[in-house]
């Protein structure tokens, strides 16, 4: 273990510091209290050995303050020549856990030692699964707020997203911008090629659109079966349509086989932007609607276009 010895006579620093290193220990030493509160908050240790009476800060001063810090699982076992019930009862309610009698017995330190040891792997352990478990949650995060299929943000955080950054947009003053993006003929691809084809294409359309929308503030997600979605921040309408026309084009340029889409004969997206800097009495998700329509006058206009609508 490595151990934080805390007594104002050298000579008891020496022999117990002999002691432990005899046992297998790190140990290092300090004067008084106040030194080793700066030590317990600048090293890691897995247990504190304190005497009770020293100059400029006692052992149970030196332990309150240890405990305030939040740490309750290092053990601090006082070492002092006053083990009267009244004593043992003061040191604990001061924060400490056990107490060895001045002049410490070697045999009781070595059985003492292991205990501490039992107790400080223990600790350990704790730590890990405590960090495995956090390791988990957060990849449970990520998989509740992915699309199972593409990877992309799934239809409920790119909606708080966008109520989110429209919130933003109201007190920045600044616009945003959303893109709703449709696979043209999509059923007549699934019924052509099967729907595993049809999650292979899917994923392709997703690459392109992580590739294409790059900067860390954008959102691509996929709203819902063939359709997708990309909410923009601090984007004006020019902007989104310059965007929206490189993903057109970067999915034209893929050359997806699609008999089902006859006008090209490969996979194609009709795309619909809106941008506008919200008002505070407009529903968030009006920007998302407007965007919508576009898309839909996007379809209605022959498809493989970007429609716009916005202010």
């Amino acid at each position: 273990m490595n151990i934080l010895l805390v007594d104002d006579t050298r000579t008891e620093q020496h022999i117990m510091t002999v002691r432990l290193s005899d046992m297998g220990h790190e140990v290092v030493c300090c004067s008084n209290g106040q030194e080793a509160i700066k030590l317990y908050t600048k090293y890691d240790f897995d247990l504190v050995l304190m005497d009770v009476i020293m100059p400029v800060m006692d052992g149970h001063e030196a332990a309150r303050r240890i405990r305030s810090l939040g740490d309750d699982w290092v053990p601090i076992i006082f070492l002092s020549g006053r083990t009267s019930p009244e004593d043992i009862a003061a040191g604990i309610a001061a924060g400490g856990d056990d107490y060895l009698n001045k002049p410490v017995d070697e045999k009781v330190l070595a059985a003492k030692m292991t205990a501490m040891q039992r107790i400080s792997a223990m600790r350990h352990r704790l730590i890990v699964v405590s960090q495995e478990l956090e390791k988990a949650n957060d990849e449970l995060q990520k998989l509740a707020n992915a699309d199972g299929l593409t990877g992309l943000a799934n239809r409920r955080i790119v909606d708080e997203y966008l109520e989110k950054e429209t919130t933003r947009s109201i007190r920045s003053g600044l616009p945003i911008a959303v893109i709703m993006i449709d696979l043209d003929n999509f059923k007549a691809y699934n019924d052509t090629y099967g729907h595993v084809a049809g999650d292979s294409c899917l994923k392709k359309i997703s690459k392109v659109l992580k590739n294409t929308i790059s900067r860390p503030e954008d959102l691509p997600g996929r709203y819902g079966g063939e359709e997708f979605c990309a909410i923009l921040p601090n984007t004006d309408l020019d902007g989104a349509k310059i965007v929206a026309e490189r993903i057109r084009t970067n999915v034209e340029e893929l050359k997806i086989p699609h008999s089902g889409n006859p006008d090209n004969n490969i996979v194609t997206l009709s795309i619909g932007v809106s941008s506008h800097i919200p008002r505070k009495q407009a529903p968030s998700n009006q920007i998302l609607s407007e965007a919508d329509k576009a898309l839909y006058q996007a379809k209605m206009a022959g498809k493989n276009i970007v429609m716009s609508s916005g202010r």
